[in-house]
């Protein structure tokens, strides 16, 4: 091996080494930033969970929070039926209103 990167001319091995940094460099900032900005996303949204906001489980369940325990959150599916689900289910805020408010 040692062989071999002592027969390539020394500009050829810089370059082949700013090659692969350049690839991580993209990498890393395509791949792994957005999903790093996306977790903290959501994981501020978890914390900031409050009574009334109407969420999305990661099941599809649609519901409003009811109580925000430690761990846990208890959402109203429909009148009179609450549901504890952990926070991590907790997917997303649910913005679009069902046709029921709107009429």
């Amino acid at each position: 091996m040692h062989t071999i990167l002592a027969q390539a001319a020394p500009n050829q091995t810089v370059f082949t080494v700013l090659l692969y940094a350049g690839i991580i460099g993209v990498f890393w900032f395509f791949m792994i930033r957005p999903q790093q900005k996306k977790r903290k996303e959501q994981q501020s949204f978890i914390e900031n969970l409050k009574k009334g906001d109407a969420v999305v489980t990661i099941g599809g369940l649609h519901g409003r929070v009811v109580s925000v325990e430690d761990t846990t959150v208890t959402l109203e599916v429909d009148r009179g039926i609450k549901i504890v689900f952990e926070k991590t289910a907790v997917s997303r805020e649910a913005t679009a209103k069902s046709p029921e408010k709107t009429a």
